[in-house]
């Protein structure tokens, strides 16, 4: 294999590394395994055979040196490592340094906003590509919203309505959660009138949700923000983005007592299933996107690494210093530069109809 299929994930050991891991080696590419914890990485690359081969790095965040001996001769690099608000900067650098594209999974708003703000320059000056929230939240509501955009040019609102059956976080959900209130001191966040709007923490507000079937009329906690808030407006003239999360979901997620997930199947993937209900409203006009699939930290590795095959064959829309569209055409052998989301840099139609074989997805 040459160098141009050998991909880097860093926290391979962690609950979706191992499942970007396994999807990498399925699309033929080589991973090299990197994370933190030299025993952890030991201990996964000899879980199964078909790791036995592969090169394991260990790197760490406060050693630059580490991450460059991690990202040398790889041809892309996806950050699994949470909490974001400690990795993403570190792994970016060097992949900067490296001058290969940076793909991440973060759902932590803060450190996509860090990503968006610091590295759009940087990304362009090193000629190669960031995608934060490049995951279940934040990329796959950023690429349902721009394909139900379809031509508008802007909108008056987006409503991205998450429909998950359960919700059982893994460690690592938990204390990203944990940081992201951290940093905002505990306030409440919301993407209101064109920007981010950090207030009081809002109490929990249940309302009724018109899902597609089999969900139905369901109750959701309105203004649950996600990473959506940030991705979407990052290239779309929309002054207003709301998520809302399924009841059942958020009790989970809210409760100490709640279990990690557990696989049911061959695959590794638990029992959660989610349908994604995007509604995009101009004047009196609405267009819907709807998105259906299990487990939603399992099918964030096939959004990672599509969007990986994508940057390294030159499938990408070129993007301005903003991370915005720029010219919504193919950017050719040397791709995107910048920092961009999903929905930005890729054909959001064709890269959610490529992913068949893990989501069905209706589009307008």
């Amino acid at each position: 294999m040459g160098a141009v299929r050998t991909v880097a994930v860093f926290g391979a050991y962690g609950h979706t590394g191992r499942f970007v891991v396994a999807e990498l080696l399925d699309r033929g590419f080589v991973p090299v395994l990197s994370g933190r914890d030299a025993g952890k990485l030991a201990e996964f690359a000899a879980s199964r055979p078909e790791l036995s081969d592969l090169e394991v790095r260990p790197a760490t965040v406060d050693d630059p040196a580490s991450l460059d001996r991690a990202l040398a001769g790889v041809a892309a690099v996806i950050n699994c490592a949470g909490p974001f608000a400690s990795t993403a900067a570190p792994v970016i650098e060097a992949a900067l340094r490296a001058r290969i594209p940076y793909v991440d999974v973060a759902a932590e708003i803060e450190a996509n906003v860090d990503t968006f703000a610091l590295f759009a320059e940087p990304a362009h000056a090193a000629g190669t590509v960031v995608i934060p929230a490049m995951a279940f939240f934040g990329g796959l509501g950023d690429l349902l919203v721009t394909a139900a955009m379809g031509d508008w040019t802007s909108a008056d609102e987006v409503h991205v309505a998450y429909g998950l059956s359960s919700w059982h976080p893994t460690a690592g959900t938990r204390t990203a959660g944990a940081v992201s209130r951290q940093r905002r001191d505990g306030r409440h966040v919301r993407f209101t009138r064109g920007r981010l709007e950090y207030g009081d923490a809002a109490p929990s507000t249940t309302q009724k949700w018109a899902f597609p079937e089999p969900l139905g009329v369901s109750p959701v906690i309105g203004d649950f923000t996600m990473a959506d808030v940030v991705t979407v407006p990052s290239h779309l003239d929309v002054p207003e983005v709301r998520t809302y999360m399924a009841v059942a979901a958020a009790a989970d997620l809210a409760s100490s007592d709640t279990p990690a997930p557990a696989a049911v199947d061959e695959r590794g993937r638990s029992a959660q299933t989610f349908l994604v209900d995007v509604v995009v409203r101009s004047g009196d006009e609405e267009r819907r996107a709807v998105a259906r699939g299990q487990d939603i930290y399992a099918v964030s590795a096939p959004l990672a690494v599509e969007a990986v095959a994508r940057v390294l064959s030159g499938r990408t829309r070129t993007v301005g210093r903003t991370g915005t569209d720029a010219a919504g055409q193919a950017a050719g052998a040397t791709g995107a530069v910048g920092v961009a989301s999903a929905g930005a840099v890729f054909d959001a139609a064709d890269f959610l109809r490529s992913l068949s074989a893990h989501l069905s997805v209706e589009l307008p």
